[in-house]
């Protein structure tokens, strides 16, 4: 919002973060607001941009079995075209669910779900070591997932 968020407007984000099927109704409840001035800051947050859109989060069990596998990337140096190639390229890569730059010896980490350890071998040969500028890949799977959410902290948190 123009002006700075206030504990309001972060109540509606946490609740939306949990469940964004509420209702306005439902939504104003949880939050302490009536039902109209709690949507017109949902449409403000909006409308600023706080909430990019809704999505429904999958089971990726029900799908059968799969791994989740973090890679690191070792690159060569790209020109500014190779480089949007990657991205654009990582883009439509399904599978690839994070891509993130690093700093320190490794220069990007990817979060990837792979169907079996022979699927995620073929898949680097197949697709990630045929990506612009990738020199090296290392790879870490997965055992077990303690915690997984899509939540991000809209609150500072003081110690």
């Amino acid at each position: 919002m123009t002006e700075a968020l206030n504990a309001l407007d972060y109540k509606i984000l946490e609740q939306i973060q949990k469940d964004a099927t509420l209702s306005t109704t439902e939504l104003a409840e949880k939050v302490g607001l009536s039902q109209s001035p709690c949507w017109r800051r949902l449409q403000k947050l909006r409308e600023e941009g706080y909430i990019k859109g809704q999505v429904a989060v999958l089971d990726r069990k029900k799908f059968g079995e799969s791994l989740c596998v973090f890679a690191t990337l070792k690159m060569t140096s790209l020109s500014e075209n190779e480089r949007e190639e990657f991205v654009r390229k990582v883009g439509l890569i399904p599978e690839i669910q994070e891509c993130h730059t690093l700093f320190g010896e490794r220069d990007i980490m990817l979060k990837i779900i792979a169907r079996s350890l022979d699927w995620y071998q073929n898949f680097i040969f197949k697709v990630i070591l045929k990506l612009p500028g990738v020199q090296d890949i290392h790879s870490m799977v997965t055992i077990l997932e303690i915690k997984h959410t899509t939540a991000i902290p809209v609150q500072p948190r003081t110690f």
